[in-house]
């Protein structure tokens, strides 16, 4: 009887989450694309991927030490450093060198 019912949940609740995950490239652009003119800026792409620093950074002191880090063995590293490894990171994937992304070249993965 729990695994039934338990499985009715899951049929129910999983539609509703289903729009919050990101699934394609035009995902990612509708989502990080926060001034609406359908392209990324290197700002939009900072903003939108410092997300993981700051949910990492349990203290709130701008630095992810060792233990705020994945594996515990790292070396601290700021939320400036963090966004300028950000930078160089969508700097290789503008191909066009335009200073914007779009879709295909979120799609693709740095060279």
């Amino acid at each position: 009887m729990r695994r039934a019912t338990a499985v009715a949940l899951l049929t129910c609740v999983l539609p509703l989450a289903a729009p919050a995950q990101v699934q394609r490239s035009s995902d990612y652009l509708a989502k990080m694309d926060s001034d609406g003119d359908g392209r990324v800026s290197l700002l939009e792409y900072q903003d939108w991927l410092s997300y993981a620093f700051d949910r990492m950074d349990r203290n709130h002191d701008g630095v992810l030490n060792a233990d705020e880090q994945p594996g515990g063995k790292r070396k601290p590293i700021t939320r400036e450093a963090y966004r300028a490894q950000l930078a160089e990171r969508f700097r290789k994937q503008d191909m066009n060198h335009d200073g914007f992304l779009g879709a295909k070249e979120l799609a693709a993965p740095p060279q």
